[in-house]
């Protein structure tokens, strides 16, 4: 095999997000493992679905930790390197912390790939890392099936500033602070239908580090955050709808999206994963009767280094939406309410 002509997107049966395992698996895979406790010092395991593993290390600091790793969604090597990094770094930032170090984690087919690729995966993932301040300090490498790439990420904060997706608040705003679509496109590209300049709009998106989170968790007025990776809006918003024991209502008209997702999704440009997604979750989200199944699509679209979704007092939300955007959110809005109700999502 020419090593210097496969393209990564085709080494793979999956890429990005859309290789998590569906939620249903996941809960079924998990069901019989204990609790994680009693750990008087462990703020957050696995009770919420929540984005990292918190740990009090004393009154003044926490230590946040998390891993993501997955395989090619595009071809191009440091690329890859770049949203993979970008994408497990994400989950510090959605707990409210900041990133302090990383390890790599690495699995290649060995006589498949070039060790030039390699490198460029590796140099990909360092520059997002030398972005948001961190060393890749360390790692582990496999001879995989597969191309594999990720981080384990180490940060922290403060206890006060720690955000779960558990923490909603009847009456909350709810603000998305990326667009939607980044399963649609990728699957468009791995069918060489996604047009160029849609595919500097997609690497712009997945590529933009969720530092943002870091800052506004600090601000009590804001009550909850997670991001929305693998399972799409749908899913994750589930998670802090069952996490807060309330319902989130989502307005469909508000939701941003990527330009070209909609047309795409229309032509049939979507993942297995999205499928999969409402086979797991459905039974919990309500949609309106007149919803095209492309529509149902975009909503569980996975989405790879997605945005931030967060729950905020709804007297500021206006305000806190501007400096989200002011700050390099531009596609960030205001899409729904979390009200008093059953553990589900509401879309209207």
């Amino acid at each position: 095999m020419d090593t210097q002509d496969v393209r990564l997107s085709h080494l793979s049966h999956g890429g990005g997000c859309g290789c998590k395992l569906a939620p249903a698996v996941l809960q079924q895979l998990l069901s019989e493992q204990p609790v994680a406790g009693p750990f008087k010092n462990l703020l957050v395991g696995t009770e919420t679905a929540d984005d990292a593993a918190v740990w009090q290390l004393d009154e003044n600091t926490c230590i946040i930790a998390t891993t993501d790793f997955f395989m090619p969604m595009v071809d191009d090597p440091f690329d890859f390197g770049r949203i993979a990094a970008t994408n497990a770094i994400s989950d510090v930032y959605a707990m409210g912390g900041r990133p302090i170090m990383a390890l790599a984690i690495l699995g290649m087919p060995l006589g498949k790939i070039a060790p030039a690729t390699v490198r460029e995966i590796l140099k990909g993932g360092a520059a997002i890392c030398a972005e948001a301040g961190i060393p890749v300090a360390g790692g582990h490498s496999i001879d995989c099936p597969e191309p594999v790439y990720g981080l384990a990420v180490i940060g922290t904060a403060k206890p006060s500033d720690i955000r779960r997706n558990s923490g909603a608040k009847a009456g909350d705003a709810l603000i998305l602070t990326k667009a939607l679509g980044v399963g649609i496109y990728s699957a468009a590209f791995k069918k060489d239908a996604l047009s160029a300049d849609a595919y500097v709009e997609m690497m712009h998106s997945v590529t933009l580090l969720n530092r943002i989170g870091a800052e506004l968790a600090q601000d009590p007025d804001i009550h909850a955050i997670t991001d929305v990776t693998g399972f799409g809006i749908l899913g994750h918003g589930l998670e802090m709808a069952r996490g807060s024991e309330l319902t989130l209502t989502i307005d469909h008209a508000r939701l941003p999206f990527l330009q070209e997702a909609p047309s795409l999704a229309q032509k049939g440009y979507v993942t297995g994963a999205s499928t999969r997604n409402w086979d797991s979750y459905g039974d919990g989200v309500v949609l309106p009767e007149s919803m095209d199944l492309w529509q149902r699509h975009l909503l569980t679209d996975p989405q790879t280094s997605g945005g931030l979704l967060i729950a905020c007092v709804p007297e500021r939300a206006e305000q806190i939406l501007g400096r989200i955007v002011e700050a390099g959110y531009p596609s960030a809005r205001i899409v729904g309410q979390a009200e008093a109700g059953p553990s589900q999502v509401r879309v209207i």
